[in-house]
């Protein structure tokens, strides 16, 4: 799987950009091991794919972020220290650097997860994700795996208030509308693919405007996505506000 990989209709770019992207010099076969789904591996006669690269980098990544916060945050009670590093290490969370580094481009994906659009699925992202840690592990040791992880995740922790917002956007989407006067949130829902393997596109609407699209597995997943997308906007956009009067 040297070079652009033809995959159902599209080219894969090669993992060597990847490698770029993340600032890590990995082995290229095993990079590209953790870019390959189970669903690309059956139609390819069985061959290996990333399960257990992510088994190992899930383990990597959970040290990682625990080690962090405990080190960094020295007033906060074990409850807290668990919220926050369930937060950081969620599908949601993993899902958003995933996509902040280009990581669908590369993961190599059967017809169908490519045809319902798998490259944007946050478990799949989460787990390919996991993966390459477990690459870089194997290949460039402890300490840069570890360094990799923080780097990919410290920017998520930029505003506090998100660790709240990640674990129940929902939640905390209304209370932010509410807030701001805004009204409840109406979420509208769209479903496509096979009864067996639906996929779901949420449209959150705050305030008579549609302002975040959320896809999933299910409509839960969709509007959880949603959700935290347009809290994050909201959230952004209030801060500017207050900016711009305090100015």
């Amino acid at each position: 799987m040297t070079g652009s990989t033809s995959n159902g209709d599209s080219l894969t770019p090669d993992a060597g950009e990847l490698a770029e992207a993340i600032g890590v010099p990995v082995s290229p076969a095993l990079l590209e091991l953790a870019l390959v789904h189970r669903s690309f591996a059956y139609e390819n006669g069985g061959i290996p794919h990333n399960e257990r690269l992510e088994f190992l980098g899930d383990s990597i990544l959970g040290q990682a972020v625990t080690v962090m916060l405990y080190k960094e945050n020295p007033d906060l009670v074990e409850g807290e220290l668990a919220k926050r590093r369930a937060s950081l290490v969620s599908s949601v969370a993993l899902a958003e650097v995933a996509k902040r580094i280009g990581l669908g481009r590369y993961i190599r994906l059967g017809k169908g997860e490519e045809q319902t659009g798998g490259r944007e699925k946050s478990s799949i992202l989460a787990d390919t994700l996991e993966a390459v840690i477990g690459a870089v592990y194997l290949d460039a040791g402890p300490d840069v795996a570890t360094d990799l992880v923080l780097r990919l995740i410290r920017p998520l922790m930029e505003n506090p208030d998100r660790f709240g917002a990640a674990m129940d956007p929902k939640t905390s989407l209304q209370e932010l509308a509410a807030t701001l006067g805004l009204g409840l949130p109406r979420y509208d829902i769209e479903d496509s693919g096979p009864d067996h393997s639906k996929r779901f596109r949420a449209t959150v609407v705050v305030g008579g405007e549609g302002v975040a699209t959320g896809t999933g597995t299910s409509k839960k997943h969709a509007e959880m996505a949603a959700a935290l997308t347009a809290w994050t906007q909201l959230q952004d956009d209030h801060g500017s506000a207050e900016a711009s009067a305090a100015d």
